[in-house]
């Protein structure tokens, strides 16, 4: 659909179409001369072979002019599939009857000499012909008389029955010669197989024949032009039409050739817009788009040094992830075109198009989908759990709050909110700050702010609210307040309260509250909350199994992961324990080490797991 120009299509069948009728028309008759009703020996395919050429009509235009020159005659009351078929044709070609042929030609014309009025230039073939052209003509009927130069002198015919009686006397005379008769029973010898008896017989009902078969080749077109002849007005037609549709059929062609199709759009746009090491083209546009054949898809793979045209499967297996992805998407965005061809309103259910995708294709990708709703055709419904291809999607398209829903689920509960997240989760926490999910979860951003700024103090206070340090128990609401109020220099009329209540029993009363919920989804600043008080409790239960204070003062950088090699070497917990341990080190890393460019793996996480790992640690503690 997406290959073929309609109106281009449309030309060329129709002149196809016209064509192929005159075309039908014709090969009925011909079928019905030469006998040849089959299906796979037919008047076209032994047209074909006979004159050695591909195509029918092609091969009919070129015997214009032959057929033009020639007069009716006998030959077309032939039947080609008497005399022409595999076995005789084998006979003919082989030098079993050639010598018999020979004598008997012979003696034909000898006899041929000695008649009144045939001659080898004017045998029965012609003087039948004249007889009939002229009875046709209206020769007799306007009392004209013809006289024929014989031995006993001139004689005068004034009825076409005179003149085809005179004809046929002489042919008798010929074809009952003893000797011409013996010659054939000659060749009658030499068909032994039951299978050339029919042939044998018919050449004995039309023995006038046999001289011709001597260059049975020749006859063979000759009974073709015959035929053709006597479908003169059939012929004629399918010429005129084939000359008129030929010049629709040819301008088709060229413009097929040249044509800049939908399909060759969606290609262009996709090699423009996607970072892929290949391209891909169709090598056979013409025929798919007049012939209806399958496209057959040609693809070139390219670096920085070659290229060269490959096999798809063989591109398959150096393309990475998401380079093979994108040549998924490409299937998908001819999908989408043709059905804007179609016209319609379809409904498009995208799920996490852009998974494996860098950050430049996932652009590509959205820029289509860009395309793809304002075309008016299609109802889109995005889903994503990759927060950052769901916050770029929804800025691209502009889309109202409405429009921006997460799903939450509770046991088989299934339920649809609008988005908490309009922009980015930082500004809509700055601005909560004294509520206190938002409170801690901004925690590790401040922190990296005070780094950012060389707020060493400010910093260095933060982090023991991320890592047990001495100070960790002793920091209260008023001292983050206060460290708030320094680095996000507008909020300094920011107050939480109550001010004396520490940190630490803040958080651990909301990790409790988390972790008691049933909610499949957590919002994230509840994720950074559960993940903090996950890595301080399993930090606190390394601490005192390992029992040595100098070693955990010593530690500068890493301090779970060193807390949790040095828990591993002097074997402090269980097998148990220390898988457990293991997970806190996989999973709360990046829930708690966020920043502004890289906080989604966080949003993409599940929750039940944080919840059960919470109720884990808690218990080694």
């Amino acid at each position: 659909m997406l290959l073929v120009n309609a109106t281009i299509k449309q030309q060329y069948d129709n002149a196809l179409k016209q064509i192929s009728e005159k075309l039908s028309a014709l090969f009925g008759k011909l079928k019905q001369l030469s006998g040849l009703t089959g299906r796979i020996v037919t008047p076209e395919t032994e047209l074909l072979k006979v004159f050695g050429q591909e195509s029918v009509v092609d091969l009919l235009e070129s015997l214009q002019q032959i057929v033009s020159q020639r007069q009716p005659s006998k030959l077309d009351k032939l039947v080609y599939s008497e005399i022409f078929n595999e076995k005789t044709l084998a006979l003919l070609e082989s030098g079993t009857i050639k010598d018999q042929l020979e004598e008997y030609i012979q003696r034909y014309n000898d006899l041929l000499s000695q008649s009144d009025v045939l001659s080898r230039q004017f045998n029965h073939y012609s003087a039948g012909t004249v007889s009939k052209q002229l009875a046709d003509n209206g020769f007799f009927a306007a009392k004209h008389t013809i006289n024929l130069l014989t031995k006993g002198g001139k004689k005068e015919f004034s009825s076409s029955a005179e003149l085809t009686q005179k004809i046929e006397d002489e042919r008798q005379k010929i074809f009952a010669d003893k000797e011409l008769a013996g010659r054939f029973e000659a060749i009658d010898k030499k068909i032994q197989n039951a299978e050339l008896r029919k042939f044998r017989d018919y050449l004995f009902e039309n023995q006038e024949i046999l001289p011709e078969l001597k260059n049975f080749k020749q006859l063979q077109k000759d009974v073709w032009a015959s035929y053709l002849v006597d479908q003169k007005v059939l012929y004629d037609e399918l010429l005129q039409q084939y000359s008129a549709g030929k010049v629709t059929i040819e301008a088709a062609v060229r413009q097929a050739r040249d044509e800049r199709t939908d399909w060759e759009r969606v290609v262009a746009t996709f090699n423009k817009r996607f970072s892929v090491p290949f391209k891909m083209s169709v090598s056979n546009q013409e025929d798919v788009i007049l012939k209806g054949v399958k496209p057959s898809i040609a693809f070139k793979f390219f670096d920085e040094e070659r290229e060269g045209d490959v096999s798809r499967d063989s591109l398959l297996k150096v393309l990475s992830q998401g380079e093979r992805r994108a040549l998924y998407i490409l299937n998908i965005l001819f999908e989408i075109q043709s059905r804007q061809k179609q016209g319609g309103l379809t409904i498009l259910l995208v799920d996490d198009i852009a998974d494996s995708f860098d950050y430049k294709n996932k652009y590509a990708i959205i820029e289509y989908l860009k395309d793809v709703t304002q075309s008016g055709n299609f109802c889109c419904v995005f889903l994503s759990h990759n927060f950052d291809f769901y916050r770029s999607i929804s800025g691209r398209l502009n889309l109202k709050r409405e429009f921006r829903l997460m799903a939450s689920k509770s046991g088989r509960r299934l339920t649809l909110g609008e988005e908490k997240y309009q922009n980015d989760p930082f500004m809509y926490w700055r601005d909560r700050l004294h509520e206190p999910s938002y409170c801690i979860s901004a925690i590790p951003f401040v922190r990296n702010l005070a780094d950012y700024c060389g707020l060493k103090n400010d910093y260095s206070a933060l982090t023991s609210l991320l890592h047990v340090k001495a100070n960790t128990d002793t920091i209260t609401l008023n001292d983050l307040c206060e460290i708030y109020k320094r680095i996000l220099t507008d909020k300094a009329a920011l107050v939480l309260a109550p001010p004396g209540k520490t940190v630490i029993d803040v958080l651990t009363q909301e990790a409790d509250a988390i972790a008691a919920g049933t909610d499949d989804h957590i919002e994230l600043e509840s994720k950074i909350v559960i993940s903090i008080a996950i890595r301080l409790l399993a930090e606190r239960h390394m601490i005192a199994r390992i029992s040595n204070q100098v070693f955990v003062d010593g530690i500068t950088k890493n301090q779970t992961i060193e807390l949790f090699k040095e828990y591993r070497r002097v074997m402090a917990g269980t097998p148990e324990e220390i898988e457990k341990l293991e997970q806190v080190n996989l999973m709360t890393p990046e829930n708690i080490h966020l920043n502004s460019f890289m906080y989604e793996p966080i949003l993409d996480m599940g929750s039940s797991h944080l919840r059960v790992l919470y109720s884990d640690v808690k218990a080694l503690a």
